[in-house]
């Protein structure tokens, strides 16, 4: 018997949203949602058998741009009211929250902030007794050292990340089988990190590999446009989602050129040429999932107000990807899916941007 699962979607109510609307009235445009979740829950539509229940929204949280789960099944999460830029005089104050389940009801009960005074984070990694941070330029350790759930050091581990676009610049962190930590970065970005082991540099898009231990730093693979979303299979290869590129799901083979790769002579496509943009990428593996979900990826077309589900199969030396009916299809103009993780309870988490404007190349 496959027991249903719930989708705890992160909800966020955009705690800008009073200054949108006026823009909208700009634009000619009508029907401006309220900021009501429970209203863009209802527009929600899921496969037979699945819920959805609110986890965590406003004010709790704003604008959460990436997430990850720690062993102790808390939910971290890098949010960012300063993107795209800061404004002249201003201050940015971004932040690292997480978010605790107590009670095992399915809504988090416990909100900590455990770092502030950031600019536009975009990546966050719970690991070694701390969590490292992409932050502009650099890349951070941080860490709780006396117990009190605020961070209280913190290490620039490596800096000379590009910043020349904001929604490009290293994102989307993730712990890789063999205990390395992967990162991405985009097209318009030109990085230059001076590291014991010598200069690296990235002139584009493409996915870092991190050996924290000793600053080991790497180039996986070149290319994409804004390669956003990461993650392993069970057997720990490789996938990867471009927020601009149009070719779904990518398969990442170590030392690979991909599209927009410059001066390479050999460039991989990607298994879905025609997709949409996508954003976000997880595998997953569950209980309770029906047996044919097992190893999907599910990912989000923030475009298209939905999140995605394909499934992968084995060709030749690659793999073929299909896409199957959408976790959630909505027609709620400010629901702007970004990240997607898979829980420690098997619940698939969904965070939200929730902003009826998304302006950078917005699709009307």
């Amino acid at each position: 018997m496959v027991m249903p699962f719930s989708s705890r979607v992160v909800w966020t109510l955009f705690c800008l949203l009073l200054f949108v609307a006026p823009l909208y009235a700009q634009r000619d445009l009508k029907d401006i949602p309220p900021p009501d979740p429970e209203l863009e829950k209802a527009t929600f539509q899921l496969p037979k058998g699945f819920e959805v229940n609110l986890f965590a929204a406003d004010p709790k949280i704003a604008k959460p741009i990436q997430m990850n789960f720690d062993p102790q099944g808390r939910l971290w999460i890098v949010s960012s009211e300063t993107y795209p830029q800061v404004l002249p005089g201003g201050k940015a104050n971004d932040k690292v929250l997480i978010l605790e389940d107590t009670d095992g009801d399915g809504v988090s009960d416990s909100t900590q902030i455990f770092a502030d005074g950031l600019l536009i984070p975009t990546g966050i990694a719970p690991g070694d007794g701390g969590a490292y941070v992409g932050a502009s330029t650099e890349l951070l350790f941080l860490k709780d050292t006396d117990g009190d759930g605020k961070a209280d050091h913190s290490e620039i581990m490596l800096s000379g990340f590009g910043t020349e676009d904001t929604h490009h610049i290293i994102h989307t962190f993730r712990w890789g089988p063999e205990r390395l930590l992967y990162m991405n970065q985009s097209i318009y970005i030109h990085s230059h990190i001076e590291t014991p082991w010598g200069i690296r540099r990235l002139n584009a898009g493409g996915v870092w590999q991190f050996r924290p231990e000793t600053l080991e730093l790497e180039v996986l693979a070149r290319g994409w446009v804004n390669a956003w979303g990461t993650a392993f299979d069970k057997w720990g290869q490789t996938f990867v989602t471009d927020g601009a590129g149009g070719e779904g799901i990518n398969y990442l083979v170590p030392g690979a050129s991909y599209a927009t790769a410059y001066g390479a002579s050999r460039i991989l496509p990607g298994l879905n040429p025609g997709s949409p943009k996508h954003c976000g990428l997880e595998i997953v593996e569950s209980p309770h999932l029906p047996e044919d979900w097992q190893g999907s990826c599910i990912t989000n077309d923030f475009r298209g107000h939905r999140v995605c589900r394909f499934v992968l199969t084995e060709d030749g030396a690659g793999y073929r990807s299909q896409e199957q009916q959408e976790v959630i299809k909505s027609d709620h103009v400010a629901f702007r899916p970004g990240d997607v993780k898979q829980g420690p309870d098997g619940a698939i988490y969904i965070a939200d941007w929730y902003n009826p404007i998304i302006q950078h190349g917005e699709v009307a």
